[in-house]
C-alpha cells in the first residue's frame, strides 16, 4: 500500500510541476481575451445561466465544453436527472463517502484536511465534475441549525486554518472548489428569506474570516451565495459581500455562483456580482416549446437588458471572463488529472479522518478502551448502530460504494465478544423535506432493549442525532436541543437495567444530556462515512487512542448558547428579520466573557493517555507590528500509551477601549507522541492578526499595551497565561 501511495504522490507531484509549467495565469487571461473576441452576445448570456439541474452551458461550435458541478463537500452526490431532482439511478456512480465536515474540524489536524481534500477532487474528476459546490464555512452560531454537520465549527480561527488546505487539494486535481454559503447562512429556518442585521465587526471578525482565508490564502475558483439576506439584500446578489468585499477587498477572480434558487432579480444579480445563476423558480420543464432555463434573471431577461442599453455589455463581459477562467482551471485545463473513486487510498483517508476526529467526552474509571480479547458479553442498544448516515441531509446525500455500520464494525473487532442488538429507539425513514415518524411502539422498544442489557457485562448506546428531517438536515432547524425519539426516557430505564453503561453519540450538533451522569464514558462520533463503524471500534478497543478535540461548545442547556440567550428575535428571528445580538461573542467567547460553564468547552477533547504542557514562553515580551509572536512549549506524553495531544494558544485583552472576548483561538498544534516521549514545539502567531475590527474607520485596528497569553489543551483548561506588549 505505501508502494500506491508514494506512486500516488509522484503522479500528483508530476501532473501540478506540468500544470504549473504549461499554464500560467497570464497565458490563461491572453487565451480569455482571444475567446470572449469570438462569442455572440447569446453565447455570452448563455454561460451565465444553468441548463439543467447541475449544469450550464458551454459554446460548441468553439469547442468551450459545458461546466458540470455537484454537491458535496463530504463526497460526490449520486447522479440526478437533467430537469428535476430524481435520481438517475445510474449503476456507475456510487463513491467513498468522507466523514461529515464537523469531523474534520475535529481532527484539528490542517494536513489531514488536505489529504481529504485531494481524495474528494480525485472522486470528482474521474466523475467528470469541474465544480464541486463545498467546503461549507458558516460558522456555528446555534446548536439547532440544521446544517451544522457541514461545517467546519465555531471558530473563525480554525475553520480559516482548516479550509485552506481543503481547497488546494481539491482544485489540485483540476477542480473547483466552491466555498459556501457566502455568507450569514447560519440556520435553515426561513433561509430562503430572513434578513440577517449584524454589526460590522461581528462581519468581519466572525462571519468572514474563513471565507477571506479561502480566497487570499487558498486562491479557491469558486463562491457559492447564500439565500438569506444581509441588510435587506438577498446574499447572492449582495453589493456589499460581493463587490465591495470579496471582488474588491479580496480581489477574488473566481466566479460567484448562486445557491440553487438564489437569485430574486435581474438588475440586481447583473450589477452586484452574481457570474451563474442556478436552479431559480423552474425545474426545467415547461408546457410551452420555450426552454424554460431562458427565463432565468440572467438568462433572456439580462440578454434584453444589455440590448436595450439598460445593462453594460462590460458587466457581462466581466462575469464571462470570470467563468471562462474557471473553465481553463478546470474542464479546459488539458493537465487536470484524470482522477479515481473508490481506491483503497481514499478509504484509508476517510477512515483516518474519521478516527482521528473522535471525541472522548467522559471517561470514568477508564471504560474506554474494551479489551477485544476478552470474553464478554457486550449489548449494543440504539438505532444508529445500524442506520445508514451517508444518506440523507438534503444535498450532502450520497451513494456510496459500502458503509461499515457501528454494529458491524464492533462485531468484526470484537471476535471473542458474545455481542447482542436491540433497536431501543425508532426514528422513522431518512427523508429530505419531510418528517416520516416510526411506526413501532417506543415503550415496546424500551423494553426489548432493557432485557439484553440486564444480561449483559457491558452496554454500548448508540444514538444521538440522525440525518432526517428536523435532525441534522438542510431546510430546516431542529426542533428541540436534547435527544430525540424517547432517547432521554430509554438511557434512564437502560441504567436501572444495566449501569455499565457507555455512550456512543452520532450527531454533527451538541446536544442536552441530563443523562450525563448515568454515563460511565462518552464518545461524540460525528457522521464518519463509509468506514465508519471500524473507526468507532478502532477508538472503543483501544486500537487507536482518541485525538480528536470539540469544533464547538456543548452548552448545559440550550439558552447557555448566546444566540438563543437574547429571544427570538435573537434566533430565529420573526421570519422577516433577525438580529445578531451577541455580536462577537459566539460561542466559546460567550461562555468565557459571561462566565457560563459549559456542558464540554471547545477544544475538549479527552485521551487513554496523559499529557503535560511545560516550560512555556514566548520568544520575547514586546513586540511590533509585522512581527511574529513564537510560543514555545515542551509536550510530554506522560501515559502508558502512544497518543496525540493538541496545544491551542489562546490571546486575549482585558483592558481594551472596545469590548472584547476573554480570549481567543490564534493558534495550535497537533503532536503525536509515543509513551513517555517529550518535544519542544513552537507556534508562531502574527501580531497583526491581534487585531479588532473598528467600525469608526471601517478598518482594522491593532491596540498597543498589554496582552494574555493563555496555552493549555481546550478554551477551559489553561496551564499557563503569559502576558506579552505590543508597541
Amino acid at each position: 500500500m505505501r508502494n500506491k501511495i508514494v506512486a500516488s504522490l509522484l503522479l500528483a507531484i508530476a501532473w501540478a510541476v506540468q500544470l504549473n509549467a504549461q499554464i500560467s495565469e497570464s497565458e490563461i487571461e491572453k487565451k480569455i481575451d482571444a475567446v470572449i473576441s469570438k462569442l455572440s452576445l447569446e453565447e455570452k448570456v448563455s454561460l451565465c445561466h444553468a441548463q439543467s439541474k447541475f449544469s450550464s452551458a458551454g459554446v460548441p461550435r468553439l469547442g468551450i465544453p459545458e461546466l458540470w458541478m455537484s454537491d458535496g463537500p463530504h463526497g460526490v452526490r449520486a447522479e440526478v436527472n437533467w430537469d428535476d431532482w430524481g435520481y438517475a439511478n445510474w449503476t456507475n456512480d456510487s463513491i467513498t463517502a468522507f466523514p461529515a465536515l464537523t469531523c474534520l474540524a475535529a481532527t484539528f489536524n490542517p494536513e489531514l484536511s488536505f489529504e481529504y481534500g485531494n481524495a474528494l477532487g480525485e472522486e470528482a474528476r474521474y466523475r467528470r465534475k469541474d465544480v464541486i459546490l463545498g467546503p461549507g464555512v458558516n460558522i456555528y452560531r446555534t446548536p439547532l441549525n440544521g446544517r451544522n454537520f457541514e461545517y467546519l465549527g465555531e471558530d473563525p480561527f480554525l475553520s480559516s486554518v482548516m479550509v485552506v488546505p481543503y481547497i488546494n487539494g481539491v482544485q489540485k486535481n483540476g477542480v473547483a472548489a466552491c466555498v459556501k454559503h457566502f455568507a450569514l447562512n447560519n440556520q435553515e429556518t426561513w433561509r430562503g428569506n430572513i434578513n440577517v442585521e449584524v454589526s460590522d465587526r461581528a462581519l468581519y471578525e466572525i462571519y468572514l474570516p474563513a471565507f477571506k482565508a479561502a480566497v487570499t490564502k487558498g486562491k479557491v475558483w469558486s463562491i457559492m451565495g447564500s439565500y438569506n439576506q444581509f441588510r435587506g439584500q438577498y446574499c447572492c446578489h449582495n453589493d456589499l459581500l460581493i463587490n465591495k468585499i470579496l471582488k474588491g477587498e479580496w480581489k477574488f477572480d473566481g466566479a460567484v455562483i448562486t445557491d440553487w434558487g438564489g437569485a430574486h432579480d435581474t438588475k440586481q444579480a447583473a450589477l452586484n456580482g452574481t457570474d451563474i445563476e442556478m436552479g431559480t423558480w423552474t425545474d426545467g420543464l415547461t408546457v410551452s416549446q420555450k426552454f424554460a432555463y431562458n427565463d432565468y434573471f440572467l438568462a433572456g431577461p439580462f440578454f434584453e437588458s444589455i440590448k436595450n442599453g439598460s445593462i453594460d455589455e462590460k458587466v457581462l463581459n466581466d462575469k464571462v471572463r470570470r467563468i471562462l477562467r474557471l473553465m481553463f482551471r478546470t474542464n479546459m485545463n488539458s493537465y487536470k488529472s484524470l482522477g479515481c473513486k473508490n481506491t483503497i487510498e481514499h478509504h484509508v483517508v476517510a477512515r483516518k479522518i474519521a478516527t482521528e476526529g473522535i471525541v472522548l467526552l467522559k471517561n470514568n474509571n477508564n471504560f474506554f478502551p474494551i479489551n477485544p480479547d476478552k470474553k464478554l458479553s457486550i449489548a449494543v442498544i440504539g438505532e444508529n448502530a445500524t442506520r445508514q448516515t451517508t444518506i440523507g441531509g438534503g444535498s450532502s446525500d450520497l451513494k456510496a460504494q459500502y458503509e461499515i455500520s457501528v454494529l458491524d464494525g464492533l462485531k468484526k473487532r470484537y471476535k471473542n465478544a458474545t455481542i447482542t442488538y436491540s433497536l431501543g429507539y425508532a426514528s422513522g425513514l431518512p427523508d429530505y423535506g419531510h418528517e416520516i415518524p416510526s411506526l413501532l411502539d417506543a415503550d415496546s422498544l424500551i423494553r426489548a432493549a432493557c432485557d439484553i442489557a440486564s444480561k449483559a457485562d457491558i452496554v454500548l448506546f448508540v444514538g444521538g442525532l440522525n440525518k432526517n428531517h428536523f435532525q441534522d438536515c438542510e431546510g430546516a432547524d431542529r426542533l428541540q436541543f436534547g435527544l430525540p425519539f424517547n432517547q432521554n426516557k430509554l438511557m434512564s430505564e437502560l441504567k436501572k437495567a444495566n449501569n455499565n453503561i457507555g455512550v456512543v453519540l452520532i450527531s454533527g450538533n451538541a446536544i442536552e444530556m441530563p443523562w450525563i451522569q448515568d454515563a460511565n464514558a462518552i464518545i461524540q462520533a460525528w457522521y464518519l462515512g463509509s468506514d465508519a463503524g471500524y473507526a468507532i471500534a478502532d477508538i472503543i478497543s483501544g486500537y487507536a487512542n482518541p485525538s480528536g478535540k470539540l469544533p464547538f461548545t456543548f452548552p448545559v442547556k440550550l439558552n447557555d448558547n448566546a444566540a438563543s440567550s437574547f429571544g427570538k428575535l435573537s434566533y430565529p428571528g420573526d421570519s422577516i428579520n433577525q438580529y445578531y445580538k451577541e455580536g462577537i461573542l459566539v460561542g466559546y467567547r460567550w461562555h468565557d466573557t459571561k462566565k457560563i460553564k459549559p456542558l464540554f468547552s471547545f477544544g475538549f477533547g479527552l485521551s487513554y493517555t496523559n499529557f503535560t504542557i511545560s516550560e512555556i514562553k514566548t520568544d520575547k515580551k514586546e513586540y511590533a507590528l509585522g512581527e511574529k509572536i513564537i510560543i514555545s512549549c515542551k509536550l510530554t506524553n506522560t501515559g502508558n500509551l502512544d497518543g496525540a495531544e493538541v496545544v491551542q494558544v489562546y490571546i486575549g485583552k482585558q483592558k481594551s477601549k472596545v469590548e472584547r472576548a476573554l480570549k481567543e483561538l490564534k493558534g495550535f498544534k497537533k503532536l503525536y507522541l509515543k509513551k513517555g516521549e517529550s518535544k519542544t514545539i513552537e507556534i508562531p502567531l502574527e501580531v497583526n492578526n491581534l487585531a479588532y475590527y473598528d467600525e469608526t474607520i471601517s478598518d482594522w485596528q491593532i491596540e498597543k499595551g498589554d496582552y494574555e497569553i493563555s496555552v493549555g489543551n481546550s478554551s477551559d483548561n489553561i496551564t499557563q497565561k503569559l502576558k506579552i506588549a505590543v508597541k
